[in-house]
């Protein structure tokens, strides 16, 4: 993944240098002597000055960057770089001479060379536009630093992220089957035929375990269809004191993703605290996709909360939960749990909106 990264930035650096330096080199052939031909003369001096800003570039932006200013050699640096500008302004100065002195277009010399008689001014105006030029690579191979460190840091946290859904995705199947088990458990006590049922539910849910569970994203009509199956699986087991309602509207032709199993410890979590043995308790759990991609979760159920000995299941589900929407929805869900009072009755609610665009 990382030489991946590498690869594609100096591809692209190199392509985008091209791009530069052909422009750069090709605009005295169609910005001098218009309505004249081409001065032969101006591009020779044109591409000399450019050749020379060329060098300077890249001797900064391939060796001097990177083994002296990164290193901390910042002095080192300053004084290469003012023998490296005054060497250069000067070699230019000649070659400005030189081409001049050869008279490439074969006109006549009509006055004298512009600057024979101010070198220092000639020389003086190239060392500042060196400098410049320094300034540039200077500013360009730090931003391409930037730009590439941030890209292995991005490439780095999804990683990251993935390897930490992974796990959290692992750490599910168990603490699922384990409180799923612990109910066919209660039920082979009390009612065995409904034991046999509850295991054939079982192996509907385990099908989904194996396989949707390894995606990111699964459609939300599959969801829809495991969320059944466990419910269908939690009735067994209800007394007839127990009211249980559900409402799963979905579309038809539903095309919505979402993330396999965030619903389903919420879920869990009201079979557990919202069923009593001997008194009279509802479970309400309602699931609606809006056209928009929002999907709308609210489950309410009577509140029994379990004592500190009770060990049925570990607690993790809705940390699990809290952090896979985190990671999965980051400023695109909302989650509230309260608890409500009805006269005497206390009713716990959870609130869970995901925009799934």
């Amino acid at each position: 993944m990382k030489s991946k990264t590498k690869f594609n930035y100096y591809f692209d650096n190199v392509f985008i240098h091209l791009s530069v330096w052909i422009i750069i080199f090709g605009l005295p052939l169609f910005l001098t002597d218009r309505g004249q031909g081409i001065s032969w003369s101006h591009f020779s001096r044109s591409a000399s000055v450019m050749l020379a800003f060329m060098i300077v570039f890249y001797i900064n932006y391939l060796y001097l960057i990177d083994r002296l200013l990164y290193k901390q050699k910042t002095k080192e640096f300053i004084i290469i770089n003012l023998l490296l500008i005054i060497g250069m302004a000067s070699l230019m100065y000649f070659a400005h001479d030189f081409i001049m002195s050869l008279n490439l277009d074969g006109r006549p010399m009509r006055r004298r060379r512009r600057y024979s008689s101010l070198p220092y001014v000639f020389i003086g105006r190239n060392l500042l536009s060196l400098a410049l030029v320094v300034g540039l690579s200077v500013a360009i191979k730090m931003s391409a630093r930037w730009a590439m460190v941030e890209s292995e840091r991005k490439e780095l946290e999804k990683a990251k992220t993935e390897a930490e859904l992974k796990n959290l995705k692992s750490q599910i199947n168990p603490h699922f089957l384990l409180n799923t088990l612990n109910n066919i458990y209660a039920l082979i006590e009390f009612n065995p035929p409904k034991a046999q049922t509850a295991v054939e539910e079982l192996s509907k849910l385990l099908r989904h375990l194996l396989y949707d569970n390894n995606e990111t994203f699964v459609p939300l009509m599959s969801e829809v269809e495991f969320i059944k199956n466990y419910i269908e699986l939690m009735r067994i087991r209800l007394s007839k004191n127990i009211t249980l309602t559900t409402t799963l509207e979905i579309s038809p032709n539903s095309a919505t993703q979402i993330a396999p199993l965030i619903y389903i410890s919420l879920i869990e979590n009201a079979f557990k605290h919202g069923v009593s043995g001997n008194k009279n308790s509802f479970i309400d759990i309602q699931l609606k996709e809006n056209p928009n991609g929002i999907v709308e979760f609210i489950c309410k159920n009577s509140y029994f909360p379990k004592s500190d000995t009770d060990k049925s299941g570990s607690g993790i589900g809705l940390n699990q939960v809290k952090r896979r929407l985190e990671l999965l929805y980051p400023d695109r869900h909302t989650w509230n749990q309260k608890i409500e009072q009805n006269n005497d009755e206390s009713i716990f609610v959870s609130h869970l909106t995901i925009n799934t665009k």
